[in-house]
């Protein structure tokens, strides 16, 4: 059993970008976000550079790279172009998500049974030039057995079925799901991963999933982008890192 040591949170600042593009100007800043997120208690910043630049564009990154002092999290598909990229910057760690032009965020965890020669031959690069590599995968024992072949450091969780039956108020499924998360949040760390979750975590979804011992890091974005509307971000990341370190405590 791991133990119950201070979880990180990464803030997600994606979505700033969303509403930035809306209108096709400069505001709100992303960077800005994202020093407000590390002064909020953000440990590190996630920003996923999809092939179509719908929210976070290549002059994001490279802002990010230079004004952070937190770990950059960069989210990207297996192609040739974001590994040209990821190798030019060297984040601290790169997140191997899939992603499908009509999809409106990530659905689903990357299908590494179906890429393993691939992807083994495509993370080697990135984890040569000292990027961490996580994968983005579903919550089964045959996708995690195949992150650790390939050679991932760290794989992130999918919460969203979790998230969902709990939004639904299917309390059976909510159960289930989260039984799964822990038997394989369990099963990873046993194989020498880092465990991550993330998606679809919100402040009534978090606690069960901050609770999890061998989670090390949780990555939020779209609903702290949203309920800074309300509160305004630096009071929404305060709120969500207060939830998860009082998961831990317990």
């Amino acid at each position: 059993m791991a133990q119950s040591e201070k979880l990180r949170l990464g803030v997600n600042i994606d979505h700033v970008a969303t509403v930035r593009n809306a209108r096709g100007g400069a505001y709100p800043d992303p960077l800005r976000a994202a020093k407000i997120a590390e002064k909020a208690g953000a440990d590190g910043i996630t920003a996923h550079l999809r092939e179509d630049r719908r929210h976070i564009t290549d002059a994001d990154i490279e802002g990010l790279v230079e004004v952070l002092t937190v770990p950059l999290n960069f989210e990207m598909a297996a192609t040739e172009e974001m590994q040209k990229i990821a190798l030019r910057h060297r984040p601290h760690a790169v997140c191997i998500v899939p992603e499908k032009r009509e999809e409106r965020t990530t659905e689903g965890g990357l299908d590494l049974l179906r890429e393993e020669a691939r992807l083994t031959d495509f993370i080697a690069p990135l984890r040569e030039a000292g990027s961490r590599v996580s994968i983005f995968i579903a919550a089964e024992a045959g996708q995690i057995e195949a992150a650790h072949r390939i050679g991932a450091q760290v794989i992130e969780l999918h919460t969203g079925a979790y998230c969902d039956a709990v939004s639904e108020a299917r309390t059976e499924a909510a159960d289930a799901e989260l039984d799964r998360l822990r038997a394989m949040a369990t099963h990873a760390y046993g194989l020498g991963l880092e465990v991550h979750a993330g998606h679809g975590l919100t402040y009534d979804t978090v606690t069960p999933i901050a609770a999890l011992p061998e989670v090390r890091e949780l990555n939020i974005g779209h609903f702290l982008i949203g309920e800074a509307i309300f509160l305004g971000l630096e009071p929404a990341i305060a709120e969500m890192r207060r939830l998860m370190d009082a998961a831990r405590e317990h």
